[in-house]
């Protein structure tokens, strides 16, 4: 069927490099609360049209000077931020460590930005641009405002919004001893979109103005 087109990334999405995101913090407030976690993952896509995860990147964060620590998030997310083991990086180091991946795919495939997906994104999007505002991180690739939102595509696909049902609706593996930690969230959220997209491909294919003959 698609023999004689060659599907590209940058035409995909409007020139958007997809990146898969979770973020884990000491609450709910970008502005004051801690990053404790960030993890990414750059989305591939072959000469067919299909996406699959790429590699991704994971690291833990130290809280910033004055961060708050809400000890509810902190049981939630069974993160313990004075852990001897953790090996945590300033914020601007990790976001740093996170962006050079993503750089070189834009690099690849040619895209102009990338395009933060997540699982209620705006969450993790917050939490990103709060980063750069406080480290003065220069030449962000993510787009300031825009996202993807698993979890309103696992609502119209599936019928499930919460991100261990979707997973599970989509008949892919879950672990709920993992979930919670930066990188497990963002390998399961980046399977899902992945997944839903390649469903939609199959279904109803994809514009014109993707293929690149």
């Amino acid at each position: 069927m698609y023999n004689a087109r060659m599907y590209q990334m940058r035409n995909r999405f409007r020139g958007f490099l997809p990146v898969v995101v979770d973020i884990e913090t000491g609450g709910f407030n970008a502005s004051t609360d801690a990053v404790l976690e960030i993890a990414a993952c750059v989305i591939t896509m072959d000469e067919e049209g299909h996406m699959a995860p790429g590699d991704l990147v994971s690291r833990h964060v130290e809280p910033f000077p004055g961060a708050n620590l809400d000890p509810k998030a902190l049981e939630f997310n069974g993160i313990d931020p004075d852990h001897p083991l953790r090996l945590a990086k300033s914020e601007a180091e990790a976001f740093r460590d996170i962006c050079k991946p993503i750089r070189q795919a834009m690099r690849d495939t040619g895209c102009k930005r990338a395009i933060l997906v997540g699982h209620n994104p705006a969450f993790d999007l917050s939490f990103v641009n709060a980063l750069i505002g406080r480290t003065g991180f220069k030449r962000s690739p993510f787009h300031p405002f825009s996202s993807f939102d698993t979890a309103t595509l696992g609502g119209l696909v599936y019928g499930q919004t919460v991100l261990a049902r979707a997973v599970q609706a989509a008949e892919l593996a879950w672990n709920q001893n993992d979930a919670h930690s930066a990188r497990y969230d963002t390998e399961r959220t980046a399977e899902l979109f992945c997944r839903i997209v390649n469903y939609w491909h199959e279904l109803a294919g994809v514009p014109e103005s993707v293929a690149q003959c």
